[in-house]
């Protein structure tokens, strides 16, 4: 059994519950045991990551989050780097399964949250898993 963080950026409050719900079922169906941290933003995932992965009590992790893009730039960035940390953290060891969200409109947030259709968070926990198998694999 290994320990899971789902780091959430629990801006789209009903959004990041069914994707929450997603990854702590995959998890949990694995036999993993999991903490959730919620953290302001999707910009603040990786570096909670980092901060936790340094602790040492977690094995891997999963991020959650939804960026909707609007009428700024701001979409851009908050998607880019996001996911930019995310890899950076993951090409150091982390196993990490990226589950943030970037759509154009809630209703493709909606499909992609809900369990019932895509199931992107517990995708995100499958990745996080597999790889999670690798790190111990090539250990």
């Amino acid at each position: 059994m290994a320990r899971f963080l789902i780091v959430e950026a629990r801006f789209y409050e009903h959004l990041n519950d069914m994707l929450v719900a997603g990854a702590r079922n995959a998890l949990e169906a694995a036999g993993h045991a999991v903490e959730v941290l919620t953290v302001p933003g999707a910009l603040e995932i990786p570096g909670a990551i980092s901060l936790a992965a340094e602790s040492g009590q977690f094995d891997g992790f999963v991020a959650i989050g939804v960026v909707i893009r609007g009428e700024t730039y701001h979409f851009e960035i908050v998607a880019g780097e996001s996911a930019r940390g995310i890899m950076a953290l993951t090409m150091d060891g982390i196993a990490i399964g990226n589950g943030i969200l970037t759509v154009e409109d809630e209703q493709q947030a909606l499909v992609r949250a809900d369990p019932q259709q895509k199931d992107k968070g517990g995708e995100a926990a499958k990745a996080a898993i597999a790889l999670l198998d690798l790190q111990q694999k090539f250990a």
